[in-house]
This record gives structure tokens, C-alpha cells and sequence, in this order.
């Protein structure tokens, strides 16, 4: 009796040691090394509900993972799942046909997106979706909570109280903001963060329908304004990198930050004892929409050789479902991309307020798609801006200029 239960269990461990060596082990890769744990606790939740399928996590440094990544895929070493950038940022990798095509008969959960969500996405030219949309970020204002209070400030409602605002601060020997533009992307982000209120939905729609251009009096207007509050910037911003001007906000020295929502995290990992707020920044008058501008950063993709296409498929079918973002939403601090998900953070619920009332982050969503981009071209016309070699009118004019050589409705 004893050797048949030994023998009974020496078959039952060999089955289980059979049956683990058979799964599929999916490679996943991501800039994002820093989220690594948080990762690898998602991948564990999908094993246990798919025993056969494992994922490994492999991160790369965040600005040479597309070249890194399309390097593999074109030799056919890529890894199984991906993080994928979105808008021009995926459609190199869908057109040299590296990633699978999605629909909703593949993952039926991608019917409760939003279209916008859903266009990040996508490959214009197929009408396409390439990954499962992972995340929004909202470029905004964040302010120092105790700062305000300190010196009875409350969230301007228009553009004379926002500049009423700084020179308060300023008066009271307070940086009122500690943005620097030295670090290119900068330059774009403050325009966002700073002016979609003043240029508006409406300047925002005739863009889009191909009725104006940069040269548009709201634009002009909008980087007038720009102008006007980057007298309230540290001391010789122009020469301040990014690293540094987060420095001047998370050790209290200045009351604002005009950026993205993703700044929240760090922010409060970088000083756990700053209270923080958000608002966007005001158009001219009260009543004006206070608006805020949204993208899309990153989605979820398979590739399109993947060593098991089904167990990819049910990766894809994971991510773009509540048991996934969820968590993904409290513990990474992100706004997912899935409709129904709440947030534990009010921070992150007062931004997905916020982003009921936005236009397009739009240099990155609409205008990234040849070259010269629009993102390398208001970067540089906002730094020469602000060193006083350009004007308002002039980067207007360029950018309407630089997109006409590839965007159809700017070319005469």
C-alpha cells in the first residue's frame, strides 16, 4: 500500500512538474522599470486565473525604448507584449505590420472606450487599433496647497487673477512658479498646461476642420499670455532643466508647477508632506471654459508574431478590463483608459474631473505625424520666444509654415 501511494504521488508530481514546464512564458517590455513591482503583482493576478500563461518584465531606458523596441520587432526578436506609444509613436511599428491587429470581436471589453481613448491608438491610414489604451494625462496647474493658504490665494478664475496671483507670491518673496524651459519638451508642455483655456474649443474646432491655422488670432493670443506670465518663472529659467525646476516646487520654494498629471506621483514621492492641488489655468474672463489639455501616453500591444497569439490575445483582453486598471489606476497613479474605474486618490479623481472640460494636448495628438513635427517646432518657437528672439505673431507663423510641408489643410 505504501509503495502505491508513493508511486501514486511520485506520478501526480511529475504531471504537475510536466504540466508547469509546458506553460507559455510571454515577454513583456516597457519603459517603465520604475513600476517593475507593481507589474509583476498584475502579471501574477493574470497567472493565477491562466496557470498555462507566465510574463516576464523587461524595462529599458524610456527615450531609447522605441528604437530599441522597433530594432527587435524588424529582426524578429521582439518581445511578445509591449507598451506601446501612442498617435505617430505606434504607427511606425503598425506599419511595418510588427503589432496585431485589435477589434472588438477579439477583446469585446474595447467597446466601452472612448474614441478618443480608442484614436491613440490607431493607424489612421487602416482605421486600425494596434493596443489596448493604457492611460490619459492632463496638463494642468499644480500648486502648493500651504503656500496658498499662507498668503490667501484661492484657484484663479480668470487671467487677472492668475496674474494678481504671482505677484502676490512675488511680493512675498515666493517664486510663483518654478518651471524652467531649458529641457526642450518644456517648451510644449507650459503651452498646454498654460493656454488652452485662452485659445479655447472654439479655436480648437475650426483648427481641426481645417477653417484656421497657427496665424489665428487666438493663438497669437495664447502665446501673448504665455509671454506674459513667464515673467512670474524663476530667475533665469531659460537656462533651468527639468530636474531642477521639480526641485524648486517639491522643496516649497515656489507655489506652482505648470505640467502634467503625471507629475502628482513624483511630486508627492519626492516630499510626502506637501499638500497639493490642481486646477486649470483660466481663460481671459470668468466665464470663459477653463479647459485642460489631454493625451493619451501609452497602450497595451501584442506582437503580431508572438509566440502563442492566444495567450497574447488573452493578455490584451486583461489589460482593457476593471480587474487590470483598477489597480493599475491606484497603485501606478494613473487615469486608465477603462471607462468605469474609480480612484482612490483625490488628486487623480479631481483631474478625471478636470478632463470632462479639455481640448487636445494637440501639438502631440494631431500634429506628430511628419516632420517637421509639431511638438520640435512649437519647442523651439516658445525658447526663442521667451529669449526674446521671436514673437507671438512670428511662431504662429512658423508652425503653420513647418506643418504645411506635410499636413494638407495648412498648404496653400
Amino acid at each position: 500500500m505504501k509503495r502505491l501511494l508513493l508511486g501514486a504521488a511520485l506520478a501526480v508530481g511529475t504531471l504537475l512538474s510536466a504540466s508547469a514546464s509546458f506553460a507559455t512564458e510571454l515577454t513583456f517590455w516597457t519603459w517603465r522599470q520604475e513600476d517593475k513591482a507593481e507589474y509583476e503583482k498584475l502579471f501574477a493576478a493574470f497567472t493565477k486565473a491562466n496557470p498555462d500563461i507566465t510574463i516576464k518584465f523587461e524595462a529599458f531606458e524610456a527615450t531609447s525604448y522605441n528604437t530599441v523596441l522597433s530594432t527587435a520587432l524588424a529582426g524578429g526578436k521582439g518581445p511578445d507584449l509591449m507598451m506601446t506609444r501612442t498617435y505617430g509613436g505606434i504607427e511606425s511599428l503598425a506599419g511595418a505590420g510588427y503589432l496585431m491587429a485589435l477589434d472588438e470581436t477579439k477583446i469585446p471589453a474595447l467597446k466601452g472606450f472612448s474614441q478618443a481613448a480608442l484614436a491613440s491608438e490607431t493607424m489612421r491610414s487602416n482605421k486600425t487599433l494596434y493596443a489596448v489604451p493604457a492611460a490619459s494625462q492632463t496638463m494642468l496647474v499644480v500648486y502648493n496647497k500651504d503656500i496658498f493658504d499662507k498668503n490667501g490665494i484661492s484657484e484663479p478664475k480668470s487671467w487677472d487673477e492668475f496674474i494678481a496671483a504671482c505677484k502676490t507670491l512675488k511680493a512675498a518673496g515666493i517664486m510663483p512658479f518654478a518651471n524652467g524651459t531649458a529641457t526642450a519638451w518644456q517648451n510644449e508642455t507650459i503651452v498646454s498646461a498654460l493656454t488652452s483655456s485662452i485659445m479655447g474649443k472654439g479655436f480648437y474646432a475650426d483648427l481641426m476642420a481645417g477653417k484656421t491655422d497657427f496665424n489665428d488670432p487666438r493663438f497669437v493670443e495664447a502665446m501673448t499670455k504665455l509671454k506674459e506670465i513667464s515673467a512670474y518663472f524663476p530667475d533665469g529659467f531659460v537656462g533651468l532643466d527639468y530636474a531642477s525646476a521639480q526641485q524648486l516646487f517639491t522643496s516649497g520654494m515656489a507655489a506652482m508647477f505648470a505640467g502634467g498629471s503625471f507629475e502628482l506621483a513624483n511630486f508627492a514621492k519626492q516630499n510626502p508632506a506637501l499638500k497639493l492641488g490642481i486646477f486649470a489655468a483660466p481663460g481671459l474672463k470668468a466665464d470663459d471654459d477653463k479647459l485642460v489639455g489631454l493625451f493619451y501616453d501609452s497602450g497595451f500591444a501584442a506582437n503580431a508574431k508572438a509566440k502563442d497569439p492566444a495567450a497574447a490575445l488573452k493578455f490584451l483582453h486583461y489589460a482593457a478590463s476593471k480587474d487590470f486598471a483598477q489597480p493599475f489606476a491606484n497603485n501606478l497613479n494613473n487615469v486608465s483608459a477603462v471607462p468605469g474605474v474609480t480612484f482612490e486618490s483625490p488628486l487623480l479623481a479631481k483631474v478625471a474631473e478636470l478632463n470632462k472640460n479639455s481640448i487636445a494636448y494637440m501639438t502631440l495628438v494631431h500634429f506628430r505625424y511628419g516632420e517637421p513635427t509639431g511638438s520640435n517646432l512649437i519647442q523651439a518657437g516658445v525658447s526663442k520666444m521667451l529669449n526674446g528672439q521671436m514673437t507671438p505673431q512670428e511662431i504662429g507663423k512658423s508652425m503653420t509654415d513647418g506643418l504645411a510641408t506635410w499636413y494638407a489643410p495648412f498648404k496653400k
